[in-house]
């Protein structure tokens, strides 16, 4: 989580500081006053070679966690060891190298 959240400062600080400071400008309509922003900050995030590898690599382990939340509405923490089994793989996902490319794989 720390990782996705680094990425998201690094990268996106402006969509993240136009969606904060739309919620605490609107804190009773935020939700959605705010929805547009909160998508530009996604789609900012989904477009950075770091979360697209982690989709791609930890897609199982996710999907997995996913359905245990579904399946747990009530008691989401049943779903601990899923959540870190997808945590730890997507802190061993690294950025890709700019040399890297798919000639000679």
């Amino acid at each position: 989580m720390q990782a996705a959240f680094e990425i998201t400062a690094r990268y996106c600080s402006k969509e993240m500081e136009a969606y904060g400071e739309c919620v605490s400008l609107n804190p009773s309509t935020w939700q959605k006053d705010c929805d547009q922003l909160k998508t530009a900050v996604a789609q900012c995030t989904s477009s950075h070679p770091v979360i697209q590898r982690i989709r791609a690599e930890c897609a199982e382990p996710f999907m997995t966690f996913e359905q245990c939340l579904r399946q747990n509405q009530s008691s989401v923490m049943n779903c601990a060891d899923h959540v870190n089994k997808f945590l730890a793989c997507a802190e061993r996902v690294k950025a890709p190298n700019p040399g890297d490319t798919a000639i000679g794989l």
